[in-house]
């Protein structure tokens, strides 16, 4: 009974940390991307706003250093006060037009909430028993996508109710709950071993894990697959909320289609894209579900060209989120199947970030691209960026027949 109730002690902290760890990540990329919109700040300028999350790229170059140092939950709760400081200086800004000091905050934000991140799942793995890792799992993810809904969705309707001001104090409210929540969280009776010098740690954990990886052949063009099997989806992404604000809808209705109802869909489009890799096996679930997943930009292009329909943006909306689930999840499969397993989680970590690097170069122009094409060409192009990975596809199956193989 003691035992059971230990581990939903865990759980519960679980559920917070991911929460917790969710939140700021939703708020760059889903909120504040409508909140300046509504601002009037460009579109070049939103687009840009995508480098701000190159931390979370990165994040793994300094990740050695919240391994070797202080406590796991100090981290956390440390970031945590520091987004909340953040985001009350944010509120004296008044962002009709970038600035240095505008910028210095939302890489800010970033590097803390990335080391967070790091923070976290590093005290998850420490606190939990190897019996409890399977419900953890499901119970992370959950929360984290919670967070986003909340970020993404339930931010931007309360600020469409009570003002952005007051939805970014509530925010920074929530964050400073957080870091005073964190400091009664279990601690850890994990002691970690005292490592070598900052370049050994640094070559361990990065150049190590990679040498597995050039030494077999078709390296360059797997982890240029990494690289653009979601560059359509991920240089669409950064305009769809500005186009909602252009297109006249309140923040109340963006927080509950794409912010809401878009998340729910693409995680009900990730479980069924899951359950047809196992059936289908992965290389045809890369083919099939990564052609949905390009053609569904082609309805955002549509419902740009078109007039005005709420009806089409809806549809529109839930196309996109739910096909973009459905690729996302051979994907991420993908990733995981063709790292080593004794080196599994650097290897993995090492993925994620040339996959987060698409997310924010491909961010980056799409604010330029779309300002000078427009809407409805800028979402039609971004149907052809996701061709190119499929020539390289003929390398990805190799990939995967090898892996078998060894596990045979």
């Amino acid at each position: 009974m003691a035992a059971s109730s230990l581990t939903r002690t865990k759980l519960f902290w679980v559920a917070i940390l991911y929460f917790a760890e969710g939140f700021p990540f939703g708020l760059l990329f889903d909120a504040f991307p409508v909140y300046f919109r509504t601002q009037n700040v460009s579109l070049t300028d939103i687009g840009l706003l995508s480098l701000a999350g190159l931390p979370w790229t990165l994040k793994f170059l300094w990740a050695p250093l919240v391994d070797t140092w202080g406590k796991r939950k100090t981290w956390v709760a440390v970031c945590q006060a520091l987004l909340a400081v953040d985001l009350v200086l944010f509120l004296v800004l008044q962002p009709t037009q970038t600035s240095v000091t505008l910028w210095l905050l939302l890489v800010a934000l970033a590097v803390f909430s990335a080391t967070q991140d790091i923070a976290i799942d590093a005290y998850t793995i420490e606190v939990l028993d190897e019996d409890e890792i399977g419900p953890a799992n499901g119970i992370r993810v959950s929360a984290y996508r919670v967070a986003l809904i909340g970020a993404g969705g339930v931010f931007v309707a309360v600020a469409g109710l009570i003002g952005w001001q007051f939805a970014f104090a509530a925010a920074a409210g929530l964050l400073a709950f957080f870091a005073v929540l964190t400091t009664r969280a279990p601690e850890t009776a994990v002691v970690r071993p005292v490592r070598e010098s900052w370049q050994a740690t640094l070559h361990q954990a990065v150049v190590s894990p990679l040498q597995s990886f050039w030494q077999r052949s078709g390296v360059l063009y797997v982890m240029l697959f990494v690289l653009i099997f979601k560059l359509g989806d991920m240089a669409l992404g950064p305009m769809v909320r500005p186009f909602w604000v252009d297109r006249h809808f309140t923040p109340l209705q963006i927080g509950a289609v794409p912010g809401t109802i878009g998340v729910v869909c693409t995680i009900s489009g990730a479980l069924l894209g899951g359950n047809l890799a196992k059936s289908w096996g992965l290389f045809k679930a890369l083919w099939v579900l990564g052609i949905a997943q390009a053609v569904s930009n082609l309805a955002y292009a549509a419902a740009a060209a078109l007039p005005p329909s709420s009806a089409m943006m809806y549809g529109a909306s839930i196309i996109e989120s739910f096909c973009g689930g459905l690729g996302t999840a051979p994907f991420l499969a993908f990733m995981m199947r063709i790292c080593d397993k004794t080196q599994a989680a650097t290897q993995y970590a090492l993925l994620s970030a040339l996959f987060g690097l698409t997310r924010s170069l491909s961010g980056a122009v799409s604010g330029v691209m779309t300002q000078h094409v427009g809407y409805a060409t800028y979402f039609a192009a971004t149907f052809f960026l996701a061709w190119p990975a499929f020539l390289l596809l003929p390398w990805v199956r190799r990939w995967c027949e090898a892996k078998e193989d060894t596990r045979g």
